[in-house]
């Protein structure tokens, strides 16, 4: 076989074992289905619902406005780049982030909030 064409054949083998590769992100568990949510989950199921459905999907990959809540804290860091943890997140529910605005709800419902979004 010629060089070029031995050159052409890595070539070819580098780009469908980099493509493989970069498809392959570790599958994220289910969330925990809404009729197994407890009390606190549930009014955080509510708040999501009000505050945050609008721009965010919780049960689903699609994005809206916002990107998706899915598995947001079964990851190390949050889509912004922040790690994924209550404190960034409860700092960016009180004063925002980018196109994300603040949301008014109280330290009660921030709680309700960060413990339905850990069962996504």
């Amino acid at each position: 076989m010629n060089p070029i064409r031995r050159s052409l054949w890595r070539l070819c083998g580098c780009i469908l074992v980099c493509s493989l590769f970069a498809g392959c992100r570790p599958a994220l568990p289910p969330p925990t289905p809404l009729n197994q949510l407890n009390a606190q989950q549930r009014r955080g199921y509510q708040d999501f619902q009000i505050y945050c459905a609008q721009c965010h999907d919780d049960r689903d990959s699609d994005s809206l406005h916002g990107p998706p809540l899915l598995g947001v804290f079964k990851q190390p860091y949050f889509p912004s780049g922040a790690p994924a943890n209550d404190e960034r997140l409860r700092m960016t529910l009180q004063e925002g982030h980018g196109l994300m605005p603040a949301i008014n709800i109280n330290s009660e419902q921030t709680q309700d909030l960060l413990a339905y979004l850990h069962t996504l």
